[in-house]
């Protein structure tokens, strides 16, 4: 009869540690979501012009996945196409300006390739003087 009573009140007391966890791990995540809640009340505040951004790329994402109609794609793909002809302009545009003025600085792909070789070279070498700097000491056993 002990041993039946016992377990019951090991049954019990189990019972009522799960039941606490539970009540406490709902209280905690409570919590966490009034604080989170809070927090971007103030975020908002003080920064409208970062939530109004996040919000319109969130819209921009989700438009992203959705399937475009056909009456979309005979609208949209005229002025897609001249974006992109224009972005391409722009960037060979600017692509030309900076080759452009680089050479009138001198700089040329050749001398570029020469920098980046003594780098190299001076990486190497500081590398080498490291080893054996380490090995050095090694062999003096300090």
């Amino acid at each position: 009869m002990t041993d039946s009573r016992n377990l019951d009140q090991d049954t019990s007391t189990e019972t009522g540690s799960r039941r606490q966890r539970a009540i406490e791990a709902y209280g905690s995540a409570r919590d966490r979501v009034t604080g989170a809640g809070r927090k971007a009340g103030e975020a908002l505040e003080e920064a409208p012009l970062v939530a109004l951004a996040a919000g319109l790329a969130a819209g921009a994402a989700i438009a992203a996945l959705l399937p475009r109609t056909r009456t979309e794609a005979c609208l949209i793909r005229p002025v897609a196409d001249r974006a992109r002809e224009t972005a391409k302009s722009a960037a060979q545009a600017a692509k030309d300006a900076g080759k452009s003025r680089l050479s009138e600085l001198g700089f040329t792909t050749e001398k570029g390739n020469e920098v980046v070789r003594q780098i190299l070279d001076g990486a190497k070498d500081a590398v080498r003087a490291s080893a054996q700097a380490a090995a050095g000491t090694v062999r003096r056993g300090e």
